[in-house]
């Protein structure tokens, strides 16, 4: 089978090249870059199946390159960031970006948080590469309507008016989480365990951004905020 293949544009030579021997001791084939545009260059010509991406790099930041390459591509991006409560992580998942790990992360935690992340988007759970089309565990059925809306759970599509809505893998996921339970309200706990695989909470930003995006791709009044419990996709 094809070694999993990961972009990690980093600047810092210490934390890239150790980083790098890590990944490759859990198997995955790496390719570094110093700064965003060698990245940029490498991503083109590669076609990674995850891209790590820290903030604060030279040339194009990683925020400008998690654009470029979601212009692109749907391939996932994990950014990296140094402090967790900068203003850097939001802009980097309203780019785009599926996830982030604050530095200095453990490399364990690192190689968890890819895995998890492959998974969503169709990979196997670990080296081994590209799998097929990412298939949820629910709902299961036929094409579910919510006004305007079209949610087909097996064929991975989503419609509005009649046209088709792209989605990331993310979103998608987080779509069916909503689309199974109409009116219910999900916690951003919940959302988290199920579509981000935290088993031990996490950063609600990560739901709340997601959520934005795709508010602003099905239409922002048809999820529903509910202070102080979370959201709930309206009938």
């Amino acid at each position: 089978m094809a070694e999993t293949h990961v972009l990690f544009v980093e600047d810092d030579d210490v934390i890239r090249e150790a980083t790098q021997l890590a990944l490759e001791r859990d198997g995955f084939l790496v390719t570094a870059a110093p700064d965003g545009l060698t990245g940029l260059e490498r991503f083109r010509a590669d076609r990674p199946d995850i891209a790590l991406l820290d903030v604060m790099v030279p040339g194009l930041d990683g925020v400008s390159l998690c654009r470029r390459i979601r212009d692109e591509s749907t391939v996932p991006v994990i950014m990296l960031s140094a402090r967790a409560d900068s203003i850097d992580v939001v802009l980097g998942l309203e780019a785009g970006a599926d996830d982030y790990v604050t530095k200095p992360f453990d490399g364990a935690v690192l190689v968890a948080r890819i895995r998890a992340v492959l998974r969503r988007f169709g990979h196997a759970s670990g080296p081994g590469g590209r799998g097929a089309e990412p298939v949820p565990e629910e709902p299961d059925g036929g094409v579910l309507c919510f006004g305007d809306l079209e949610v087909d759970p097996e064929g991975m599509e989503v419609r509005k008016g009649g046209r088709r809505v792209a989605l990331t893998p993310t979103e998608m996921r987080l779509l069916l989480e909503f689309s199974a339970a109409p009116g219910t309200v999900l916690s951003r706990d919940r959302l988290l365990e199920r579509v981000w695989e935290y088993g031990w909470g996490g950063d609600t930003r990560v739901v709340d951004v997601h959520v934005q995006r795709l508010r602003g791709k099905i239409g922002q009044d048809r999820i529903e905020t509910v202070r102080g419990f979370g959201y709930k996709l309206k009938g």
